[in-house]
Formats: structure tokens, C-alpha cells, sequence
């Protein structure tokens, strides 16, 4: 792990030491460094936009750019990905030095100016700047499998929160003692969700301590194909038996994807 990336996250740490704003996911020397910073922006009118930002420096950091993620109640999903674009290019341009930080501060700066470029027609934008979303913003569908839960009502209302805050649509499906989540949105949004279960504290062992997710498993990931469904929002349901389950499947254009065999093991 790259000595300047850890200099990096103490200072950032140390500038942005106020309540939430800066949150370490996780530092590892097989996958590099993740954490989630809470920074408001001016907006057109003169309001306060609250920003989430999530970076993921790769142990090739900062030869190679930081992974980076956007989220904003106030903004729409265009506006976020136009605005995590931008701050793409921005990195781009400071390749080879730390730039977390430049990066914050950059943001504030062209905030208005990246969201006044987002809502000129696509016609007009050629003339003055095209914003060019990475091929990462491909929807994507990916099916987990829980091995339990024990703070249910808790598990799940963090699950939604989760969903709601990366703009994930899908089902939270419980069939028996088999426990599946089933997620669609931003491939990168995606991978913000999961360093979320594994790092959260989100459930409790078999004392009643809290604990983080340790038994989760990817039974799949693929790209959403011209056949699948889109969901339109995240919905727990309760399933009887696999024939039911495997109907949700179906539904969503997912047959292929559905195998019951290995389900079945999984349930027993």
C-alpha cells in the first residue's frame, strides 16, 4: 500500500473531522483504501447541496486514479453522474500526486458550472462541453445470498437506506431460512454497496454485539441484457417456495440466471 495514500487519508481525516463527514471504510494492503466524505456545495439558488463522496484508492494510488462515487439527495441521477464526470477528468489531470483533497475543493469551485453544462440539451452540449459518462454506468443486475439474520428489522431497514442512497432498485427476498438480495443500478454503485455489508456493523452475533456482515456470498453478476426487467424500486417480499421464487425470476426476465439446484442446497 502505497505510503502517500495513507498520508493522504490521516490529513483528509484530520481536515474533515466534523460529525459524518469523514467515514474510513476500509484499509486493506490486498484492496487498497475506501472512505466516504460529506462536503456541501453552493447551488444555483444560494442553498447548501450536501454531497456524498465515496474514494477508493487502489494500491497503485495515486499512479493510477482513485475509483470515486457521488450521491446527493438534492441532485437528480443525471446531475451525479455528470458531476462524478467531471471530477474524473479533474483527476485525470493530477495523476501521479495525492489529490483527494484538490479534488474536494475543486468540486466547490465548478460545482454550479458542471450543473448549469448537465441541463443544456445534448444537441447544444457538442458546442460547449460534452460530459461523457463512463462505460462503468451500465446497469447491472448482482444476486447475494445472507447466511442469516439476526437484527432483522434492523438488517433491513439498512438495507433499504443503503439502496436509497445509491439509487439501487431490486427485492430482498426471504424464503424459508434462504435469505437472497437481488440489486440493480451503476455497476459502481454496486461495488459501493457491497464494501457497505462487508464493513457496517449491521447485525448481531449470537451474543447480541454488534458485528459486520461475514457470510455474504455473490451467486451472480452480469450486465442488465435487452430481455431483463428494470426494477423501479427496492421491495422485501416473502417467498413459500422456490417455484414462487423462481416466478420473480421470470418476471424479471432473469430465468436464465435461475438455477434451482444450487438454490436448493442453499435453502437446506
Amino acid at each position: 500500500m502505497s505510503a502517500l495514500a495513507l498520508e493522504e487519508l490521516s490529513a483528509i481525516a484530520a481536515i474533515y473531522c466534523g460529525r459524518e463527514e469523514c467515514e474510513v471504510l476500509e484499509v486493506s494492503e490486498t484492496n487498497g483504501i475506501s472512505f466516504r466524505i460529506q462536503t456541501s456545495v453552493k447551488g444555483s439558488s444560494g442553498t447548501d447541496i450536501l454531497l456524498k463522496l465515496l474514494f477508493h484508492l487502489p494500491l497503485s494510488y495515486p499512479s493510477s486514479l482513485p475509483n470515486i462515487s457521488l450521491h446527493s439527495e438534492q441532485l437528480t441521477r443525471t446531475q451525479c453522474l455528470a458531476v462524478r464526470a467531471r471530477l474524473l477528468e479533474a483527476a485525470a489531470s493530477r495523476l501521479s500526486q495525492p489529490m483527494v483533497h484538490e479534488l474536494i475543493l475543486w468540486i466547490g469551485q465548478n460545482f454550479q458550472s458542471i450543473i448549469k453544462e448537465a441541463e443544456i440539451p445534448a444537441c447544444d452540449r457538442q458546442s460547449t462541453l460534452s460530459v461523457k459518462i463512463p462505460e462503468d454506468n451500465d446497469i447491472w443486475t448482482v444476486l447475494l445470498h445472507l447466511d442469516h439474520m439476526r437484527a432483522k428489522g434492523k438488517y433491513i431497514k439498512m438495507v433499504e437506506k443503503w439502496c436509497r442512497d445509491l439509487d439501487l432498485a431490486g427485492r430482498l427476498m426471504f424464503m424459508g431460512k434462504m435469505i437472497l438480495i437481488l440489486l440493480q443500478g451503476d455497476k459502481q454503485n454496486i461495488k459501493e454497496y457491497l464494501i457497505l455489508q462487508k464493513t457496517s456493523k449491521v447485525d448481531v452475533d449470537s451474543s447480541g454485539k454488534k458485528c459486520k456482515e461475514k457470510m455474504m456470498s455473490v451467486l451472480f453478476e452480469t450486465k442488465v441484457q435487452a430481455e431483463h426487467r428494470r426494477f423501479q424500486a427496492f421491495e422485501v417480499k416473502d417467498y413459500s417456495t422456490l417455484d414462487e421464487l423462481q416466478h420473480e425470476f421470470e418476471a424479471a426476465g432473469l430465468a436464465k440466471l435461475f438455477k434451482p439446484s444450487a438454490l436448493q442446497i442453499i435453502y437446506l
